[in-house]
């Protein structure tokens, strides 16, 4: 769809396949929950036929206008991975053609090991052309959430801990410039929910805004994250206990602005997202928050959420055991470079590895040392393919 935030998808003097035309739906068992479709189908097309029938996407990321084949390329995760695992758990087929010709047809128990290097291979083994997905059955389109305020690191990991047997979907938003350095605090909002029988509820939220222009500096900065980060907080602690939502507000927050990265200005915006273990989690998030707020920069889409304890689907997939932190943060060059650094070191030392969805600039060694199958990766490489990504991290 053309949405990555990083080169993943970028190919300067080369060529690059739009398969938005690949957007059919070609099977699907209503009794079952299996779907196939063709890769181009948006994750929303999916939600708005399937839902209403009593069936969804079993991992969905916090978009839906991405592509089947992006999601597999990516292996996608969403809040509930502690769960479900990610979006290549629930894949049971997928039709993959090469640039020879050559077309492969694989599962999780059809040539296991094509399905591994092509589930978060980052487009690097063929073309995605078809997919079988297996959904999960919803009562409704609405949930049951709870939203409360934590004031500390120790705070969020225990609600994480006691919410993951009893609540499918867990998050929180983070304030990364509050407290004072290696204090521990760190004030955030922790944001949990379950599917709810209902069948009625209120109503989602109303048509899309946009961002209608891109304004001459950005508008995340040093004088407005303070104030931004405070108000946001003290609004969700105000508005904290027990809800119903939609699941389209409740899962894609961002889909209902439009063109929100042109609120960053014409230089654009980097997304830092990386998993740490869990050994070193707490001491890991706290440590970058500690460097992030002495840069004095800050992100004000600030995520923070626990992985699952379960072995990835995909060779080069992002999710392991641990917690994820991602950041937004407006581009300001050699400055932003140089906090990226110091965090990859301490992202480096924990054994944790960043998400190359979303990376353009991840140094080689970090990316060999955070994802250890890739040596098992390059065998089933398609040599007629290359990106951005791929020269920068893999050298062709």
């Amino acid at each position: 769809m053309g949405r990555s935030y990083g080169d993943t998808a970028l190919n300067a003097g080369g060529l690059l396949w739009a398969t938005r035309g690949l957007d059919r739906f070609i099977d699907f068992d209503i009794y079952r929950g299996r779907l196939t479709c063709e890769a181009g189908v948006l994750l929303r097309d999916i939600q708005h036929l399937c839902v209403p029938r009593g069936w969804m996407l079993a991992a969905s990321p916090g978009t839906q206008l991405i592509t089947v084949g992006g999601a597999i390329a990516n292996d996608v995760h969403g809040k509930n991975h502690h769960a479900v695992g990610a979006f290549g758990d629930h894949v049971r087929r997928l039709i993959l053609q090469r640039v020879d010709g050559t077309v492969i047809e694989c599962g999780p128990d059809l040539r296991p090991d094509w399905f591994a290097a092509t589930v978060g291979g980052i487009g690097l083994t063929g073309l995605i052309e078809q997919a079988e997905l297996q959904l999960r059955r919803v009562p409704s389109p609405w949930l049951s959430t709870e939203s409360m305020p934590y004031g500390t690191l120790d705070e969020f990991f225990d609600l994480s801990q006691r919410s993951e047997a009893d609540w499918e979907y867990i998050v929180s938003w983070i304030d990364c410039l509050s407290g004072s350095l290696n204090s521990g605090r760190a004030r955030g909002l922790f944001m949990r929910g379950n599917h709810a029988p209902l069948s009625d509820g209120p109503s989602p939220r109303t048509k899309a805004k946009r961002v209608p222009l891109i304004p001459p500096v950005s508008l995340v900065n040093p004088l407005t994250l303070r104030a931004f980060n405070a108000s946001y907080f003290h609004m969700g602690r105000w508005r904290a206990g027990y809800s119903t939502q939609h699941y389209e507000p409740f899962f894609y927050p961002l889909d209902n602005l439009r063109d929100w990265n042109r609120i960053y200005g014409a230089r654009g915006f980097h997304q830092y997202q990386c998993v740490l273990p869990p050994e070193d989690s707490a001491a890991g998030v706290q440590a970058m928050l500690a460097e992030i707020g002495r840069s004095g920069r800050g992100s004000f889409l600030a995520v923070l959420k626990t992985f699952g304890d379960r072995a990835a689907v995909g060779m080069l997939s992002f999710p392991m055991p641990g917690v994820t932190l991602a950041l937004d943060f407006a581009n300001t060059g050699p400055d932003l470079e140089r906090l990226f650094r110091r965090l990859d070191a301490i992202v480096s030392q924990a054994g944790g590895r960043l998400y190359l969805a979303k990376d353009s600039r991840m140094p080689r060694t970090l990316f060999e040392a955070g994802y250890p199958r890739l040596s098992e990766f390059h065998a089933y490489r398609d040599p007629g393919l290359s990106s951005e990504m791929s020269r920068r991290l893999m050298g062709e």
